[in-house]
């Protein structure tokens, strides 16, 4: 039951990263003084936790134009959007060690006018970032008391985006939190259909397990139906299929409803939100002319 992750045994990570995993963790343990478990787990794959850690070490600790605890506390705001509880916790010790405000971990409301401008960007990059426009970074950038500088905001959007993909990672493997962490019980993907409590330590059992169980069921069921549907129409490609699974699986399971808010948020986590029951929506609905996308390559 041990280990920095729900999934994968603490002697799979210990054996499986080899000489170059001890290598990029003893950098980490040097540069920060701790070895957290998002890096013992990417341990398993050295040449990406190098390009990570890198990554991670540029945005958190180099020069740039956002104060440390500033940096730290947008991890918070991103992390909560995703309801990470391992991240806002992990931030929350950091935000506190480079000298940080406790006043601002009380939430979102305590934080200065400047931080919480950047709420509702943090919003739709998290869960509906097609809806974002040049209105947004023009509000943002507008001179005033609370204005953002052109570079202070950039590094604060590659701040947000980095940490809700890392959101996605956290849950993906199951990181538990450190043992110094007070921030719940561990961290747990939001699940609209289930009132059941945060994740534990022995998460894969019990309820939990139950209803994971459940909705694999239910997700094989629609499988099958869509399956015989198959048999009875004529002319559908496998790409339509493929298509018509994707949606079944994104629309049925998978994708929090917005007017849904899970009754076990911690309001530890929910403090730092606005909007809270704002959540992803399919901006494109089966039997509907595909809306026209912007595309950079």
């Amino acid at each position: 039951a041990k280990g920095p992750s729900t999934f994968i045994p603490l002697g799979e990570i210990l054996q499986e990263g080899g000489e170059s995993s001890l290598h990029q963790l003893l950098e980490a343990f040097v540069s920060a003084g701790r070895v957290d478990h998002v890096a013992m787990v990417m341990g398993l794959h050295p040449q990406y936790l190098s390009s990570f850690w890198k990554t991670q070490y540029l945005l958190l600790r180099m020069d740039g134009p956002l104060p440390y605890h500033k940096r730290h506390y947008i991890a918070i705001m991103a992390a909560a959007r995703h309801r990470c509880s391992y991240l806002v916790g992990l931030h929350m010790g950091e935000f506190l060690q480079v000298g940080g405000n406790p006043a601002w971990l009380q939430g979102l409301h305590c934080a200065p006018q400047k931080l919480r401008n950047l709420s509702e960007i943090n919003k739709l990059l998290a869960h509906r970032p097609w809806l974002i426009t040049k209105e947004h970074i023009e509000a943002l950038l507008k001179p005033g008391e609370d204005s953002w500088s052109l570079a202070e905001l950039v590094q604060a959007l590659v701040l947000l985006t980095h940490y809700h993909s890392l959101a996605s990672f956290v849950f993906g493997c199951g990181i538990k939190p450190e043992e110094d962490q007070d921030v719940g019980n561990s961290c747990w993907p939001p699940s609209p259909h289930s009132d059941s409590s945060p994740a534990s330590d022995d998460s894969m059992g019990g309820s939990g397990g139950t209803d994971a169980m459940q909705e694999v069921e239910v997700l094989m069921e629609r499988m099958k139906l869509l399956q015989e549907n198959q048999q009875e129409e004529e002319g559908v490609t496998q790409e339509e299929m493929a298509t018509r699974f994707e949606l079944e699986k994104t629309e049925s399971l998978l994708v929090p409803s917005s007017d849904i808010l899970d009754p076990s948020l911690q309001s530890n986590i929910r403090c730092f939100l606005e909007d809270p029951e704002f959540g992803y929506k399919d901006f494109t609905r089966r039997g509907e002319q595909a809306p026209p996308t912007f595309r950079a390559q």
